[in-house]
């Protein structure tokens, strides 16, 4: 995620103050992680510097004067490259979860009750993405359903350690001739 074109599309639609940005986020992105103010104000003086907002406006009030940040032409053309461009996609061709496996076997623990702990980890973890889904609205069910995705192919890849187990556990552990 890159934050900076995250408020940049925020503000597209109309100029905001920081404390809108921030209200916007946490509402839209942040329900398991709100965004902090020092996030936001950092994030527009880079987006100020780099001249893809601008100050349109400064209120006086009981405490630091509240800016009204706008988009502008660069902005507008910053996100739409970034809106355009795919993410590339995460392969996790070294996972950590492999690396438990690979580290037991090779200190003699078992592997196989490493897969065990982390498919019931797995488990637990899609029964409280499941209620949250039910009980959520359409964001909530996106997101969840985005994270369940990636659990239950991780619950294939640890089904299918396991019936390689002593595969791998014989590659692992032979001698070189």
């Amino acid at each position: 995620m890159s934050l900076g074109q995250m408020l940049l599309g925020f503000l597209e639609a109309q100029p905001r103050h920081g404390y809108d940005i921030k209200r916007l986020y946490d509402e839209h992105f942040g329900r398991d992680r709100a965004l902090h103010y020092g996030q936001v104000y950092a994030t527009l003086s880079r987006l100020l510097k780099n001249g893809h907002v601008v100050v349109e406006g400064v209120e006086a009030g009981g405490g630091p004067d509240r800016k009204r940040y706008a988009i502008t032409d660069a902005g507008v053309t910053d996100l739409a490259d970034w809106l355009a461009h795919p993410e590339d996609p995460q392969p996790y061709l070294q996972s950590t979860l492999y690396q438990k496996v690979v580290l037991a076997i090779l200190t003699g623990r078992s592997a196989a009750d490493v897969l065990d702990t982390q498919r019931a980890e797995h488990l637990r973890t899609m029964r409280e993405l499941t209620r949250r889904k039910l009980a959520g609205d359409l964001a909530d069910e996106l997101i969840c359903d985005h994270a369940l995705f990636h659990l239950e192919a991780d619950l294939r890849w640890l089904e299918l350690t396991a019936a390689r187990l002593d595969d791998l556990t014989a590659r692992l552990t032979e001698t070189p001739r």
